[in-house]
């Protein structure tokens, strides 16, 4: 198909008849068959895993292993390719599309905006690692050839640190936010500009055309569902781990694997009630309450933490970050496997993995930000925070343990947040706003979840049955804890990595399909005054 024919869809949404597959039964409004198969599956993986633990166990064991170290170039490659795509972007002429048609407002303001953003792109997975990564890179995770040993003597070195936090940056900064901004953005340019409902189908109309709408489609979506609920999953067996520990170290509650399936239900029930209140009165309050918190305890550790440290930090990380960026980003580099397979890799998996999720769900706030605005917000803000958020944390754990804490490299996965806090002041209010803040974000990250997998099974729609998001809020917390009887962490990472691995590819289609698009967006008022000019002359 070549640019001229490759046209814009001539109907609207309404013209496209988004329900014309649906099924409104018992109460539900449900696409038809997205729905049904994807729920059945899930359904059935849920049981299996329940009923086989061992058996789960086992398989998730044997997955992660055999994805990360066969196609670590696929997902490298993938993530620089889409970094690469969102800045030429920003400087191309195509960044002054504007979402929504050129007369377009934005929604919300840069406040609530970035709320949302930030609470639905990796909350829980900035407060689980933020301590945790540096501390394990310091160690020893990047060795190689041309790379410094981070452990033993040289391990405290200025280089040795700074290549550590790079190295966690590398994971936290550019890479994950382009892998949602490329998502996010062609959900909102095919719903907002061509009219096509807001559902992943809908950003492979360039390549697929009409055939969105039958198995091609039907197929695209259902594994966007799958890659969410995962997605998912991972993130909130994260934070159940993590508040469980938090309420073991502070209160002595039993830090167990019953522990964390109440969590979960509870935590579940909670995101329930949010579900039922909706975006604007549910989704928005939390993920604003949320930035209040994190920018409170992010604030307290930096004042009461070696301060100073902590700006020189802030520089000389960021220069760290950009300095070994490339070299961190080769498939084939001189980074050792551990670090490409054993990090990189899983999570490159996990984001591609969110990315229906938290692109869809950026797409439905984002409405009237011009393309260039948009990336440039998805992208580089984020970025910087992340640069932030890891500096403060990681950077304060790193000062403690080089000064001969031991806590935090002794301490659990999801107990050194507590370690690092338990050197400042007023560890158990900070501890608690830490578990508040793990919460939150287990909460804002399911019914955000929960919206988002109930449109693309409704077909588009976004004001489908409550029933429904209330089903999928349901069987997230039930995937959760099936993988953490499972398998626990292993299980977790292992289905993040499963589902992320075809959406990898998929990703790289729809990259090239929005591109073709905006070109042919760009393109639009010269060829409707080339089409009005022959009509005339026609005449």
């Amino acid at each position: 198909m070549s640019m001229e024919e490759d046209m814009i869809p001539e109907q609207s949404v309404s013209d496209y008849e988004v329900g014309q597959d649906n099924v409104q039964r018992f109460g539900l409004d449900y696409h038809n068959p997205v729905f049904p198969i994807s729920a059945g599956i899930i359904i059935l993986f849920v049981a299996f895993t329940l009923m086989f633990p061992a058996v789960s166990e086992s398989f998730f064991g044997w997955l992660r292993p055999a994805l990360t170290s066969t196609f670590d170039w696929l997902f490298l490659t993938a993530g620089n390719i889409f970094v690469i795509f969102c800045i030429g972007l920003i400087l191309s002429p195509l960044g002054s599309v504007r979402l929504g048609g050129k007369d377009a407002t934005p929604d919300y303001n840069y406040f609530g905006w970035f709320a949302m953003l930030f609470a639905a792109g990796m909350g829980i997975g900035l407060v689980f690692y933020g301590v945790s990564e540096p501390v394990s890179h310091f160690q020893s995770s990047v060795q190689g050839t041309d790379w410094a040993p981070l452990g033993g003597a040289a391990g405290e070195t200025l280089e040795a640190r700074r290549l550590g936090m790079a190295a966690t940056l590398y994971h936290w900064a550019l890479h994950p936010w382009a892998i949602y901004a490329v998502v996010a953005l062609a959900l909102a340019f095919f719903s907002y500009n061509w009219g096509l409902p807001l559902t992943m189908r809908s950003a492979f109309y360039p390549v697929l055309g009409d055939r969105i709408w039958g198995w091609p489609g039907h197929i695209i979506d259902i594994m966007a569902v799958f890659a969410t609920l995962f997605g998912l999953a991972t993130s909130l067996g994260f934070g159940a781990e993590q508040a469980s520990s938090g309420l073991s170290f502070l209160f002595g509650v039993p830090d167990t694997m019953t522990t964390n399936v109440i969590l979960i239900v509870v935590i579940t029930g909670v995101a329930l009630v949010s579900v039922v209140a909706g975006l604007d009165s549910g989704v928005k309050r939390l993920s604003e309450i949320n930035m209040v918190l994190a920018i409170t305890l992010l604030a307290f550790v930096f004042l009461v933490g070696p301060t100073m440290e902590l700006v020189r930090g802030f520089f000389g990380n960021t220069v760290a970050y950009f300095r070994e960026l490339v070299p961190l980003s080769m498939p084939f580099g001189r980074v050792d496997d551990n670090y490409r397979t054993g990090w990189t890799t899983f999570y490159w998996a996990w984001w591609m993995s969110w990315s229906p999720f938290v692109g869809m769900f950026i797409a439905r706030v984002s409405r009237g930000r011009t393309v260039r605005e948009f990336m440039t917000c998805v992208l580089v803000v984020p970025t910087i925070v992340s640069i932030v958020w890891m500096t403060v944390f990681g950077g304060t754990a790193l000062t403690e343990t080089i000064g001969g804490y031991t806590g935090i490299i002794d301490a659990e996965l999801p107990v050194k947040l507590f370690a690092m806090l338990s050197q400042l002041p007023l560890t158990e209010i900070t501890s608690f706003v830490g578990i508040v803040l793990v919460i939150v974000f287990f909460v804002t990250s399911s019914d955000s979840g929960s919206l988002v997998i109930d449109t693309i099974t409704a077909g588009g729609k976004l004001d489908a049955p409550t029933p429904q998001r209330v089903f999928w809020a349901t069987f997230e917390g039930l995937i959760a804890i099936a993988l953490l009887l499972g398998g626990g962490l292993a299980a977790l990472q292992g289905a993040a990595i499963a589902t992320g691995f075809p959406f990898a590819i998929l990703l790289l289609v729809l990259t090239y399909s929005t591109l073709r698009g905006l070109i042919r967006e760009r393109r639009r008022p010269f060829l409707e005054h080339v089409d009005t000019s022959r009509t005339a002359a026609a005449e």
